[in-house]
């Protein structure tokens, strides 16, 4: 069982983005053709948030980005192996942003921002590594997410496919607005989450004054069978 601060309404299966020139940051830098895009602002905890942030169809993440409303936030991504390092093989179509708040107290967001370019500019190939097993995919992801309203209670229910097998789950609080949400609109937003027989349960509820476009994304890490 685990709990986290955030707020629910209405379920959705896509990922939410917005697809906007970034002034301040810099995930197109150095790329010829790129498509940025920007992502809400997310609530980090001390346990660690995972966010998903999607390209648009037929892109894959050639740079990446973020904007902090506090130093005491530890930012990273989920990269795939292989040699070079670049899209394609260390990247995908969407990124994976880890943030974590190491910070003695108070609250932290991040705006996470990725660089888009064209796929057919990275060939996919398998990771070259020297062990008993090459790098591969042992897990997919599945996200969902939930669209937050004042005062509204809303459920959701994720899982794996039939034949995988839940290995991780987590839920973020995602807020679209231009600033950082204050640390009153982010304490009003209340999320429940529960794991049972493989089934991810979400219940959120948002206080009043938080963004019109409020989120609680919901990423699931499932073992594909072997």
């Amino acid at each position: 069982m685990r709990r986290v601060a955030v707020a629910g309404a209405v379920a959705c299966a896509a990922l939410v983005v917005a697809v906007a020139p970034a002034a301040a940051t810099n995930e197109c830098k150095g790329l010829q053709v790129c498509v940025p895009v920007a992502g809400p602002w997310v609530l980090t905890t001390t346990a660690g948030t995972e966010f998903q942030l999607d390209c648009p169809k037929r892109f894959i993440v050639g740079g990446l980005d973020a904007e902090l409303s506090s130093r005491a936030v530890d930012l990273g991504f989920v990269g795939g192996l292989g040699s070079p390092v670049n899209p394609g093989i260390t990247t995908t179509g969407s990124a994976v942003f880890l943030g974590r708040f190491v910070g003695a107290k108070g609250i932290a967001t991040f705006r996470p921002h990725i660089g888009c370019v064209p796929a057919s500019g990275g060939g996919r190939r398998t990771p070259t590594a020297y062990t008993v097993f090459k790098p591969g995919k042992p897990t997919v992801r599945v996200m969902k997410q939930l669209a937050v309203l004042p005062s509204l209670t809303t459920r959701l229910v994720a899982r794996c496919a039939a034949n995988q097998r839940l290995v991780h789950a987590t839920s973020a609080v995602g807020f679209f607005s231009d600033a950082p949400p204050s640390a009153r609109v982010a304490q009003s937003v209340r999320v429940t989450q529960t794991v049972r027989a493989g089934n991810v349960r979400v219940s959120a509820k948002g206080g009043a004054g938080i963004p019109s476009r409020t989120i609680v994304q919901v990423n699931l890490v499932c073992a594909v069978a072997t």
